[in-house]
């Protein structure tokens, strides 16, 4: 691994065996006037049965990921009732299943004995974690690796915890 912060394709493509994510925010930077957030605020879903109009490159990475074996898992801890973000992520998130991705939702209630990182992370192999930094607004503060095997244990566990305690997508309705 080159000691730069790797791009999803590198960190994805060392991936042996897992690929783990936790995100712990109800919103993340988005722009209200256009973009795909303002898009479904006016009212637009994807169609299920039009996958030529969804698949975008993000899928094609996961979907190759899961073809070589790979279990990519993404745990969302969330408040309820759930942000209008929020909504907006559970209404695309069908596409990540489509994929191959598994996902599962967590009230934050539910997580509040959970010992939590301080940054939504990804871990690769139970050993390599790509900490993901935002801003207070949400934006994209840069990412971060680390080999620490500490914080990789901590990583680890507190996402199977949320996973053990969140509810599969599938399955998850918004309130």
């Amino acid at each position: 691994m080159p000691s730069s912060v790797p791009t999803f394709p590198e960190l994805l493509g060392v991936a042996q065996s897992t690929a783990i994510h936790l995100e712990m925010r109800d919103s993340y930077a988005v722009d209200y006037e256009q973009g795909p957030f303002a898009d479904w605020r006016a009212g637009f879903r994807h169609d299920p049965a039009d996958r030529g109009s969804w698949w975008r490159p993000w899928l094609d990475l996961i979907h190759e990921t899961v073809s070589r074996g790979v279990a990519v898992r993404r745990a969302r801890i969330i408040c309820e009732p759930v942000s209008e973000y929020t909504r907006f992520l559970y209404d695309g998130t069908f596409t990540n299943v489509a994929a191959g991705e598994q996902v599962r939702w967590l009230p934050r209630r539910q997580a509040s004995d959970i010992a939590l990182p301080g940054n939504d992370f990804w871990l690769i192999d139970g050993r390599l974690i790509r900490w993901n930094h935002f801003t207070g607004e949400g934006a994209s503060a840069g990412g971060e690796v680390s080999k620490d095997p500490a914080a990789a244990k901590l990583c680890a566990d507190a996402f199977e915890a949320v996973w053990e305690r969140g509810t599969p997508h599938d399955h998850y309705k918004i309130s």
